[in-house]
């Protein structure tokens, strides 16, 4: 019999005392990585959405709701834009990309949040190095087309084909519109927030009821962009005023006619919509420059205006998990470290009170040729036993713990778990068990070391 099956034996003899020792240290690493898991996905994620965009575009506010709103879909737009502002930032010499985007609504089935857009939003890396997969084409053909996340897919059954609905500003109080949306393709998963997204093509979004701006508003607006004098101005503010009269004349915008922008006949033909009278919640950003000297010109120039501001997603987010969610990190691992450490007090506790029942059974193994050496490594190889066995079954549950937890954080935070995810910081876990085992089991090692045989016999 080796030294670690006397230590095994000796365990099972206080086989109570043992397990509710070792089970307080479990429960100490499990909250110990559920943190130190949690924290590493919610970072890659903050790092990995949003990361090919250099800018996002948005109404003046808060830059953390702007990109929770747009880039995360995780809390309500602060507020629009007005479409011909997307048009500006498309045309500005030093822009490469744009993409517009425009959110509000949700499905009726499953609440995932609608984001209307255009087929070149597909077309284009959703992180660095990573492009959209999808299962049967790209883009967007009809003006009632949808594309869907894997996560939607998956959540409410539905696949190439399939027709949904929309509920207007939201699930709670909304109403839902009339029209269905087709979807004609489904995005093989991302790990990001668009797995959880459903994508419509941005002209079919404009085409539903409530989604444009009231006509004396954007008449109101459109004086803003074209001052007296500016060419174009009078032009445009004239043909809107003729869409108004000839909407009134049908009751509403959207009555039946043709579409004579796109000569889409989905869904009763329904008018085109004026710019004018369109919104975007936001625009993405790629510059034509990758060092974000022109990124940092726009956002500059943009922050002297009254009505848009340019954030860098990347930054926004790294500003967050520094200033809030790595403090609370932080906190959050020294209580549980204070934890461990209570844990493996206990431990030493239970080992060092056992001396007292164990001098006999120490006395006779040392009779019986034993070393001092040999009872040391004993009582070592139990505190070893007991913390790194309580540290094994820790991990476990802790894994456990998230892999059953993944869908509850991502419904209530929109985020995408990766219930197999791993924590590099696990990794120093068990040495750092091996030596506070070490530490623990020193004080009762040597109490065994010097146990007196004859005295102890002679007793």
């Amino acid at each position: 019999m080796n030294l670690v099956q006397i230590a095994w034996k000796s365990i099972r003899q206080r086989s109570l005392a043992s397990s509710l020792t070792a089970f307080n240290m479990a429960l100490g690493v499990m909250l110990m990585v559920t943190v130190l898991v949690f924290y590493g996905v919610i970072e890659r994620s903050f790092q990995q959405t949003g990361a090919n965009y250099q800018l996002v575009v948005g109404a003046k506010g808060s830059p953390i709701d702007l990109v929770l709103s747009s880039v995360y879909r995780i809390s309500p737009p602060i507020e629009n834009l007005p479409y011909i502002y997307y048009e500006q930032l498309k045309n500005d010499p030093r822009v490469e990309e744009a993409i517009p985007i425009a959110i509000g609504d949700v499905t009726q089935e499953g609440s995932f949040p609608i984001v209307g857009t255009v087929s070149r939003y597909f077309e284009l890396p959703y992180a660095t190095g990573k492009n959209f997969k999808v299962k049967a084409k790209a883009g967007f053909g009809g003006t009632f087309d949808a594309i869907i996340g894997s996560e939607v897919a998956r959540v409410n059954g539905w696949d190439v084909g399939s027709k949904f609905q929309l509920v207007h500003g939201g699930a709670d109080g909304g109403h839902v519109h009339d029209e269905y949306f087709n979807v004609v393709d489904v995005l093989a998963r991302t790990g990001t927030p668009n797995d959880r997204s459903v994508f419509v093509n941005l002209r079919g979004f404009y085409q539903l009821g409530d989604h444009d701006k009231p006509v004396e508003e954007a008449i109101s607006q459109l004086q803003k962009f074209y001052p007296e004098g500016v060419p174009g101005g009078e032009e445009r503010m004239k043909e809107l005023r003729e869409f108004a009269k000839n909407a009134g004349a049908h009751d509403h915008p959207h009555g039946e006619g043709e579409d004579h922008e796109h000569h889409d006949h989905d869904h009763g033909h329904h008018h085109a919509i004026p710019d004018e009278l369109k919104e975007v919640t936001a625009v993405f950003l790629l510059m034509k420059d990758k060092e974000d000297y022109l990124a940092l010109s726009l956002s500059n120039e943009l922050k002297t205006g009254f009505q848009a501001q340019a954030v860098v997603p990347k930054r926004v987010m790294a500003g967050l998990m520094e200033s809030l969610i790595g403090n609370v990190q932080k906190l959050l691992v020294v209580l549980i470290a204070l934890i461990i450490v209570v844990s493996g007090i206990g431990i030493f506790v239970s080992i060092y009170n056992s001396m007292a029942d164990r001098r006999r059974e120490i006395a006779i193994m040392r009779s019986l040729g034993a070393q001092r050496q040999t009872i040391f490594t004993i009582i070592l190889a139990e505190s070893i036993l007991l913390c790194l066995g309580g540290g094994t079954l820790g991990l476990l549950l802790g894994h456990g713990l998230f892999f059953f937890g993944a869908p509850i954080i991502e419904n209530n935070t929109g985020l995408v778990i990766d219930r197999y995810a791993f924590a590099p910081m696990e990794l120093a876990l068990f040495p750092i068990l091996l030596l506070l085992a070490i530490f623990i089991g020193f004080l009762p090692g040597m109490t065994a070391y010097r146990t007196n045989v004859a005295d102890v016999l002679s007793e």
